[in-house]
């Protein structure tokens, strides 16, 4: 039997498990499948990956399972440790079935191998995490695809960020709902930052970003020039659209040695990790989608109210990236005139949704152009529902033949969960 191996065995068990709030993906239910699949839960780091599996893990018993940190310094990268771990597993309980918890098993060269035998051959159940989209099944190598199932775990969304605060929607007068508000989208949705008290959230913050950048993007990348790459996450922080030809010209303004290759590549691990999701141009043209700039969104507010210059203190940027953070496929559309709708939710060949997003607290403040460009990409895309989220205004609009919903920020994150549309 492996020391090692059975001395993490032996220390798990013996671990305390931390009290867990619960969050709205419960693991149990991918546990109790009929179907046996490798379970994949991919994310930003520090969005609570870890206590998701130590939620499942509260709930199936702790001995019946075994979790394992392989960002751990003590363990050595090396896939023969996996084997140790199922073998001594075996020999110190007698049993042949397990639930196998493996955090950022992705530093372990060769996994996959490991991952497909286990699947195949054994009866244990095994659930992996790790901070880069390369976990999803859609990412996973060939010999894994159809064997595995993803889940999500991002930060919290409103309804959860209300649970943390211990704080019910229902009662809530709506000045202290406006203030939680505000707070949600400055702060973002991080646990551990919507937990503390608000002296150290840039402290905790600060940590995050840079152990981001660090291990999910330069050691894994093994990039040499890191200060292109903070410069080029600073452009885009700054940035209400983007290409990778605008950026990579900015960057050799600023006397970085920046090809165009790079930036792509630099942009592609920033979406791999999770940091950043774009808005694609809404087009029946192939060409003009891959031509057209893209609009950046963060995975947390908390990194544009701290990082970015130009969006710190502007809540109509901080409502539109909550909102993205919400929906996950959309597009925006604008024409040759400069009419611009925020989100377009597109399903196969209809348009669903037509979404503008406006800081404005009562009917005089709205801009008359949101509304016309609502109603003219209506008629253009043949989309009946129209919505315009407002900050604290509900009700309904009309504007020529259409009929605009308008609901407030809070309203809409209660109602329309996480990956809704």
């Amino acid at each position: 039997m492996s020391q090692l191996a059975e001395n993490l065995i032996k220390e798990w068990w013996a671990r305390p498990l931390p009290k867990v709030i619960p969050r709205e993906v419960d693991l149990l239910n991918f546990h109790n499948l009929p179907v046996k699949k490798i379970v994949s839960i991919v994310g930003f780091r520090r969005s609570g990956k870890t206590y998701t599996l130590l939620d499942l893990a509260a709930k199936i018993g702790q001995k019946n399972c075994v979790y394992i940190n392989f960002e751990d310094e003590r363990i050595p990268q090396k896939i023969n440790l996996l084997t140790d771990i199922t073998d001594s597993l075996t020999e110190l309980s007698g049993k042949k079935s397990f639930t196998l918890l493996f955090d950022e098993i992705q530093n372990i060269p060769g996994w996959e191998t490991w991952a497909r035998r286990i699947a195949e051959t054994t009866n244990h159940k095994l659930f992996i995490t790790g901070s880069s989209s390369r976990l999803a099944s859609s990412d996973l190598p060939t010999n894994l695809r159809g064997r595995s199932l993803t889940v999500e775990i991002k930060p919290l969304n409103f309804r959860e960020f209300l649970k943390f605060k211990n704080t019910d929607f229902s009662s809530l007068p709506k000045p202290e709902l406006l203030n939680l508000t505000r707070e949600y989208i400055t702060y973002g949705g991080f646990p551990e930052i919507v937990l503390v008290e608000e002296g150290k959230k840039l402290l905790i913050i600060d940590e995050y970003y840079k152990t981001f950048l660090t291990r999910d993007v330069i050691e894994r990348h093994k990039i040499r020039n890191s200060e292109t790459l903070v410069s080029l996450i600073k452009l885009l922080l700054n940035s209400s659209y983007y290409t990778a030809s605008k950026l990579t010209g900015d960057l050799k303004s600023a006397g970085f040695d920046a090809g165009k290759a790079t930036t792509t590549r630099y942009l592609s691990f920033l979406q791999e990790s999770f940091f950043l999701k774009t808005g694609k141009l809404h087009s029946p043209s192939v060409k003009n989608r891959l031509k057209a700039a893209q609009k950046p969104y963060f995975i947390d507010n908390f990194f544009l109210s701290r990082y970015s210059t130009e969006f710190s203190q502007n809540l109509g940027r901080l409502m539109e990236n909550t909102v993205a953070q919400n929906l996950s496929n959309f597009y925006y559309w604008r024409d040759y005139q400069g009419h611009e709708i925020d989100f377009v939710i597109q399903r196969v060949e209809s348009t669903e949704e037509l979404i503008q997003v406006s800081f404005v607290s009562n009917k005089s403040e709205i801009n008359k152009r949101e509304t016309e460009n609502l109603a003219k990409a209506a008629r253009i895309l043949k989309c009946q529902n129209l919505t315009l989220i407002t900050w604290d205004l509900d009700g309904k609009i009309e504007k020529g033949n259409f009929l605009i919903n308008l609901i407030s920020l809070p309203k809409w994150l209660m109602e329309f969960p996480l990956e809704s549309k």
